[in-house]
């Protein structure tokens, strides 16, 4: 009876420890979605690097700024009224974020689908996107 009691209380342990480590690393990861989350809904951010095959076209993105909200949309706002909504998400265990005007004319049509984050901050993002020939290059910062 006290061996069975042993194993009894072994199996417990090893599944107090299993839910442990899956409960904690769920957290953590909804945690990191949540600040990404808040890091991209605070504040505006304007376009201030963005080249489609090394041409820099930045001057075209001027006068918009983007407000990004946690319901997954997105004002693309020029001369302080919203131009356009569109749609947004992220994943920062892929380090990928999508964006979606639909029926955008460029230049916010460029900024319409995935895009990988090379590099980011609280306060900038730099990514890239490649279709087919063409590359993309973008830099967001925080206004």
């Amino acid at each position: 009876m006290h061996q069975s009691r042993k194993l009894l209380f072994v199996f417990y342990f090893v599944f107090y420890f299993v839910f442990l480590f899956w409960s904690c690393n769920k957290n953590s990861q909804g945690t990191l979605e949540d600040l990404v989350i808040k890091a991209m809904t605070d504040g505006q951010w304007k376009i201030t690097n963005f080249s489609v095959n090394g041409n820099n076209i930045t001057n075209q993105f001027g006068e918009y700024r983007f407000k990004y909200y946690s319901n997954r949309t997105v004002d693309a706002i020029k001369n302080g009224l919203v131009e356009q909504t569109g749609q947004w998400d992220g994943n920062s265990s892929t380090m990928t974020t999508w964006a979606n005007f639909p029926n955008a004319a460029i230049p916010l049509s460029l900024i319409n689908g995935y895009w990988k984050i090379l590099r980011n901050s609280w306060t900038y993002v730099e990514a890239s996107q490649t279709s087919g020939s063409e590359t993309k290059l973008m830099r967001l910062d925080k206004q």
